[in-house]
């Protein structure tokens, strides 16, 4: 019997060398880690709404694929989101799933990605799969704002692929100066695509400028505007470009619960928009308190997450502080040198963010 070489052999170097992306346990925990709207959906509904939602999904025949089009969500994305009229909609499995079709759709031998860093972990993560180089250009250390000339001159002498801008930025949550970003689309050879993902907090886009830069897309997500069970993400831009990137999405990709429930949600978004400007409200708050404490850095934000440094080496230690006193929020130390000895709390219900403040005085020592 032939012996196995296992993969060792045959699973690509780049990949071995990678770890599993980590998602901790959060029980009763406050899950201040992962950027999530902390209200619940359906439970924040009126009880008549929850029975409808119900009735609507007890109505699918689960035995039959889901519509691969599923054009009553698309109507309902095209409606919430304003997405140009003449711009095309292509949908995923949440943003990742985007991110990944659109960078298998130009890997190709002296193809690369260009992306600001620190930035989303997932567009080097993903390039990196596909076999594409991601050139990351460091943000600038006050402020995290782009540095353009690097950024300009990166794209002059790689000729990317695609560039990745997230918009605000994660996880930092500033918005980059407009003028920069459209310098950049003015430069950039290929794809720039601009992840709006925390847009329900930041409340700025480039979606109305689809029309003006034929190489940009926009990528939008139901996940932190209250509905991150569901994987839902949407591409918009060019049809030339979607039609290209549609040939690799394999079929039935969004399932019928998900196509039916997000387009209920959107028929009902008055509540997801109320939670948004919630979050927006204790956003500022809990800045404003971070802020009064001596022993901490933190940065402005236009997303529904804080950025704070904590004293030099020190990170871990109150992270784990904080974890043992049941609260989870995300250790940056050691990801990027710009985010050493920083964390990063998603802004909670003003129940959990005192709590936060609370054990993170106590690790704090008082301060």
């Amino acid at each position: 019997m032939k012996g196995s070489d296992g993969p060792e052999r045959w699973i690509r170097p780049e990949i071995r060398e990678l770890a599993a992306y980590h998602v901790a346990e959060s029980g009763s925990y406050a899950k201040l880690d992962a950027m999530e709207n902390p209200y619940p959906w359906p439970g924040s509904l009126p009880p008549a709404l929850v029975r409808e939602w119900q009735e609507r999904l007890a109505a699918l025949e689960l035995n039959r694929y889901p519509d691969p089009a599923a054009p009553e969500l698309i109507r309902g994305l095209r409606r919430y989101m304003a997405v140009p009229d003449d711009a095309a909609v292509l949908l995923g499995n949440g943003s990742d799933e985007l991110i990944q079709l659109l960078l298998m759709a130009v890997a190709g031998e002296g193809r690369s990605v260009l992306a600001p860093a620190p930035g989303f972990s997932m567009y080097a993560m993903i390039s990196r799969f596909v076999g594409l180089p991601c050139h990351q250009v460091p943000l600038r250390w006050s402020d995290f704002s782009l540095d353009l000339d690097a950024t300009l001159d990166a794209i002059e002498r790689q000729q990317p692929a695609v560039v990745l801008l997230a918009y605000p930025n994660n996880p930092t949550g500033n918005l980059f100066r407009e003028r920069d970003v459209e310098r950049v689309l003015e430069a950039a050879p290929g794809l720039v695509v601009i992840d709006e993902a925390y847009y329900p907090f930041a409340r700025a886009s480039f979606m109305d400028r689809l029309g003006r830069h034929p190489d940009l897309l926009i990528l939008r997500t139901l996940s932190k505007l209250g509905l991150a069970g569901l994987r839902l993400g949407m591409l918009a831009g060019s049809g030339d470009w979607l039609g290209e990137i549609d040939k690799i999405r394999l079929p039935y990709n969004i399932n019928a619960l998900t196509q039916a429930t997000a387009a209920f949600a959107l028929e009902h978004a008055a509540t997801l928009d109320e939670q948004a400007g919630r979050i927006r409200r204790d956003r500022d708050e809990l800045y404003r308190q971070l802020a009064r404490r001596d022993a901490l850095g933190v940065w402005p934000s236009a997303a529904n997450f804080l950025l704070l440094r904590c004293p030099p080496g020190r990170a871990g230690e109150i992270h784990r502080a904080l974890f043992r006193s049941g609260v989870l929020v995300k250790n940056l130390h050691g990801s990027h040198p710009l985010l050493d000895d920083c964390l990063r709390v998603t802004v909670g219900t003003p129940g959990e963010n005192g709590r936060f403040l609370e054990v993170l005085d106590h690790a704090l020592g008082g301060s």
